[in-house]
């Protein structure tokens, strides 16, 4: 997988993030997986098609989860991941996409997307690609969120 498609979605994260009330964002390790990511308890997962195809899977634990639905709703706690929480998340996951997807149409790479699909609960496991994908993490705060990409062209 072309590194460059990727650089986006890390950019997009340390752009959107900040807008939403985190201070620090850092990339953290890579790796890669064969087909299945294992949810950690919270995925949220968006479809491409079009220059790109294939999906990507924004995973976090349930605790990482409630952190960044209540910061982005202005310190709220949040006990649960209710529906209002969830709702927080995927819009997040929507931002953070989109403005990758807007990136890599200036690189002339334009792709749809497909409404996100949200999946809770631990060790659930979510097919990302037919064969291998990267997984990247992406510190926010004291958080950690596992960017998932199995895309082809």
């Amino acid at each position: 997988m072309d590194v460059k498609l990727i650089n986006p979605f890390v950019d997009a994260v340390a752009a959107v993030m900040p807008q939403l009330g985190f201070a620090q964002i850092s990339r953290g390790g890579l790796s890669a997986g064969d087909q299945y990511v294992t949810s950690k308890g919270l995925t949220v997962v968006v479809g491409v098609t079009n220059a790109l195809t294939g999906s990507i899977a924004y995973n976090m634990t349930e605790d990482t989860a409630r952190k960044i639905a209540s910061t982005m709703m202005m310190g709220m706690p949040v006990a649960a991941l209710d529906d209002m929480a969830q709702s927080a998340i995927s819009e997040m996951v929507n931002m953070v996409t989109s403005n990758a997807v807007t990136s890599l149409g200036k690189m002339g790479v334009v792709v749809k997307l497909l409404p996100p699909g949200l999946v809770v609960g631990d060790n659930s496991k979510i097919k990302v690609s037919e064969s291998k994908f990267l997984a990247i993490e992406i510190m926010v705060d004291s958080e950690r969120l596992e960017l998932n990409f199995g895309l082809g062209t």
